[in-house]
């Protein structure tokens, strides 16, 4: 594309022709042949995307912008935001801690009183990682607890609570767990289905096993081909005590796993430690209840989360949204004092006009994850905070943080023309899908891309979006 003749005499600040393009004088701007023909395939409105494709360092005007100063819904790709305003603002090795608190003493494998645990927004605490915080809890030669084995998740404030049907009607989606101060494996169990050899049942596993819960060992093999075997089965979650299947396995399936969220998630953590712990030979006189840790009390140990630059790899990689609230939340915490969307939307608001400026406008934060129908943000304002996250010194953990074309993530089979050299954060959403990221092109420049999509056929934009990537790529 040939840009117009500009007759600027001295450099400019990031992304400050970004609003010259969007402001009317090249309204008309030709897009790029194949991005126009794939929109037009997919019969996507000019009007439902907004495009944007700048110079990582900001000192050229846009390869392209297109609607670039329009708020829309970004879905996911919101997630960007959260990570780096984590990774600004608390740095790539902030961790978070899980106290273990001991009311009592110890004698010949018997804590005479109660064990306490405080969550404080862990949001990798999954099961190899419970087991390991249950091991250490043995290794202070406590095998039975006379009391009570009690879960604090005072630190986050009227959030375990959250209705996980409210978003899309989907409660046993993983998706949609609810952030929590004390997040146990994403209030999920993993179902695995194995054939015996030449038999007729296949043996059901469950991790993790789930105290005072019925979970049916085996379900019959099924003559006929795999097709939809979730279906075939025939599952009853109803019942938060028992899991049950009606159906039967196509034995042509072979192995298989289900993860689903758990029934009833407000009693998930208590089932589950509570679980882990009788399988790993440990006992409860008292019982496994919510509770807060008596003042004073002083933890015996802290166990340690990974790193925030491990942890933002699995938010942005696999688009994980009970992660990324669990930061968003973790930022009102450290920031404003207090463990709630409110304090975390003022936190990252204030962070925004401090880091980013208002000049391309403020998003409108909700929840962090981009599941939710209020979050908006310009492609204007997110390729300027994307511009400045590249002269940050964080820029490398969160580049690599971001799924690479064709490698790994979710976008491990979008095979593109430019093979890995694009780091793009998705978004999909019934009404809404983009990306968002870097792209490195053929000449050795690096760009800032952010496509997104609003409206009822917002997904047939994603082959128009895989084309922008390649043009952006292809640039010598």
């Amino acid at each position: 594309m040939v840009l117009p003749r500009l007759s600027f005499l001295r450099p400019v600040g990031a992304l400050s022709l970004v609003t010259l393009f969007a402001s009317g004088a090249y309204a008309q701007q030709a897009f790029p042949t194949e991005v126009e023909t794939a929109l037009a395939r997919a019969k996507v409105p000019r009007d439902s995307v907004t495009m944007l494709v700048a110079d990582a360092d900001g000192v050229r005007p846009p390869r392209l912008a297109w609607r670039s100063q329009v708020p829309v819904n970004p879905a996911s790709i919101m997630k960007v935001v959260t990570t780096y305003a984590a990774l600004d603002l608390l740095g790539p090795a902030y961790s978070w801690n899980t106290p273990v608190y001991v009311d009592g003493t110890v004698s010949n494998g018997v804590l005479n009183g109660n064990l306490y645990i405080k969550g404080q927004g862990d949001p990798k605490l999954v099961l190899e990682r419970v087991w390991l915080l249950l091991r250490r809890v043995q290794g202070l030669g406590i095998t039975t607890v006379s009391g009570d084995i009690v879960l604090d998740r005072s630190t986050f404030e009227n959030t375990a609570e959250n209705d996980p049907a409210a978003f899309d009607g989907e409660p046993l989606r993983p998706y949609n767990a609810s952030p929590d101060a004390l997040l146990v494996n994403f209030k999920s169990v993993n179902m695995t289905f194995t054939p015996e050899r030449g038999g007729q049942l296949a043996r059901i596993n469950y991790e993790p096993p789930l105290a005072s819960v019925s979970m049916q060992p085996t379900i019959a093999l099924a003559p006929g081909e795999c097709g939809d075997w979730r279906t075939a089965i025939r599952p009853d979650f109803s019942d938060p005590n028992r899991i049950r299947f009606n159906g039967g396995l196509p034995a042509a399936c072979g192995e298989k796993s289900w993860a689903v969220a758990y029934a009833d998630p407000r009693t998930y953590g208590l089932r589950a430690i509570g679980g882990m712990w009788a399988e790993m030979g440990g006992r409860v006189g008292g019982q496994m209840r919510d509770g807060r840790v008596p003042p004073g009390l002083k933890p015996v140990f802290e166990f340690g989360s990974p790193p925030l630059a491990e942890v933002i790899r699995d938010i942005n990689k696999y688009s994980n949204n009970v992660m990324a609230q669990q930061v968003f939340l973790t930022l009102g915490l450290t920031q404003k004092n207090r463990g709630t969307f409110e304090a975390s939307r003022n936190a990252l608001g204030q962070w925004w006009r401090d880091r980013i400026g208002t000049g391309e406008g403020q998003p409108v934060f909700d929840n962090g994850s981009g599941l939710s129908r209020e979050e908006r943000i310009s492609a204007a304002a997110l390729g300027k905070m994307l511009q400045v996250a590249w002269r940050s010194p964080v820029m490398p953990e969160l580049v690599s943080s971001l799924p690479a074309s064709g490698v790994d993530g979710t976008l491990r089979r979008r095979a593109l023309r430019s093979g890995g050299a694009a780091h793009l954060k998705t978004g999909t959403l019934r009404d809404s899908s983009g990306v968002a990221g870097y792209v490195h092109g053929a000449s050795g420049r690096r760009y800032v891309l952010v496509a997104i999509a609003n409206g009822e056929n917002a997904g047939a934009a994603r082959a128009a979006f895989d084309a922008l990537v390649d043009w952006a790529y292809q640039d010598n």
